[in-house]
């Protein structure tokens, strides 16, 4: 097991100080990751002086797009892609583990949201479902599998469908996740005005050029007042 794997390890364990688990984190990057290191350095940051968090810098995404960014070397276990434009060029996230992935994500989920198996798990990510290697695909896919319930799914441009399935749940009082590519949800709350009382909402994504982009607060007062949604939060997927 190399220090990365026990770095891994202390965090998912949970009994962490959380500032020094961000300098351990920050010290392995700077030391094992080339990019980073030559990006540090070109700020001119003495790295014994970073001694709290917001003393870290931050890689800029575009260098996702530019450069391969990887900690250590390894061979990917698998590349996710940014979703992107049709004419932008998209950041590419070389995975060392999948299982790394997949534990960060899910011990996330139950920390803020309980067991998957509690809960219907629909996606409406039409964008991400027509093309490959997206990071968002997998981790909702593995939602909707532990849920386990029979009325989770994936649905594309199918509002209808959509519309009577969160209807039902809704008279069933099922606690539902509806997590969507933004502009879809948008299209939905204006097409079927619901009253999700027992639906959290949760938006990823931005408008991949289908819409007017819009600032957070803006898009979720939207689909609170459409589908009279009591929550409705922003995924940093």
């Amino acid at each position: 097991m190399d220090i990365g794997d026990n770095l891994a390890n202390e965090i998912f364990s949970g009994s962490f100080d959380f500032d020094k688990i961000c300098l351990k984190v920050f010290s392995f990057q700077y030391e094992h990751n080339p990019i980073y290191k030559k990006y540090v350095d070109a700020l001119k940051i003495d790295v014994s002086n970073v001694s709290k968090p917001s003393d870290i810098p931050f890689l800029p995404i575009r260098f996702f797009k530019t450069h391969d960014v990887v900690t250590t070397v390894f061979e990917p276990e698998t590349i996710y892609e940014s979703s992107g434009t049709t004419d932008t060029i998209n950041s590419r996230h070389y995975v060392k583990s999948k299982n790394i992935y997949e534990k960060s994500f899910l011990t996330a989920f139950e920390h803020f949201y309980g067991n998957p198996a509690e809960w219907c798990v629909l996606g409406l990510l039409p964008s991400y479902l027509e093309r490959q290697h997206s990071s968002l695909v997998y981790m909702v896919e593995e939602l909707v599998q532990r849920s386990r319930h029979e009325k989770s799914g994936f649905y594309l441009y199918d509002f209808e469908q959509l519309n009577e399935t969160l209807r039902a749940l809704e008279q069933a009082g099922q606690k539902t996740l509806l997590i969507g590519v933004t502009f879809a949800l948008l299209d939905f709350a204006a097409q079927h005005q619901l009253s999700l009382q027992h639906t959290m909402v949760m938006e990823t994504g931005g408008m991949k050029g289908r819409r007017k982009e819009m600032i957070r607060q803006e898009v979720h007062d939207v689909l609170k007042r459409l589908l009279r949604s009591r929550k409705c939060i922003r995924s940093t997927e």
